[in-house]
């Protein structure tokens, strides 16, 4: 049974059964490979994308649990090759360390900023409990996007 969906703008039907992954769906049949499938347990945040707005885990959604969202990964953020704020501070910081967390991390902040944009260091730590960065150690990931905070 087919599953409707908006994937970044644009209309795209999966005809994986309805308990595929999401992840599975955007990586293998859609070839977006921005989300990272790392754990399959939904604790490291590398697979989180944008269902309807807010950020899952998409090792967890059953592509036929939502039929008819709108989903936003990771590749939706450059318009036109240009990068977004968040990515631009990030760059700016020097952030990215070996890239496997960062789209899921991209993708919670981004939620997060359209909701709070003005956000403190404390909140923003709260924002990213559910990703988990093995490179970084966060300082300079969170200081960065205090800076976009206080740049809005």
């Amino acid at each position: 049974m087919p599953t409707f969906l908006t994937v970044n703008g644009e209309q795209k039907v999966s005809m994986r059964a309805p308990m595929t992954p999401l992840i599975d769906v955007l990586r293998e049949e859609f070839q977006l490979t921005g989300a990272k499938n790392v754990c399959r347990e939904g604790i490291c945040g590398a697979c989180t994308v944008l269902v309807d707005g807010r950020p899952v885990v998409s090792c967890l959604v059953p592509v036929g649990s939502i039929p008819n969202a709108e989903v936003r990964t990771v590749e939706s953020l450059a318009d036109d090759g240009e990068l977004s704020p968040l990515q631009r501070i990030m760059e700016e910081h020097d952030v990215v360390q070996c890239g496997m967390c960062f789209p899921g991390i991209l993708m919670a902040l981004t939620s997060f900023f359209k909701e709070c944009p003005h956000a403190d260091k404390d909140e923003i730590r709260a924002a990213l409990v559910g990703n988990i960065c093995r490179c970084t150690g966060y300082e300079r990931l969170i200081d960065a996007a205090v800076a976009l905070a206080k740049s809005s």
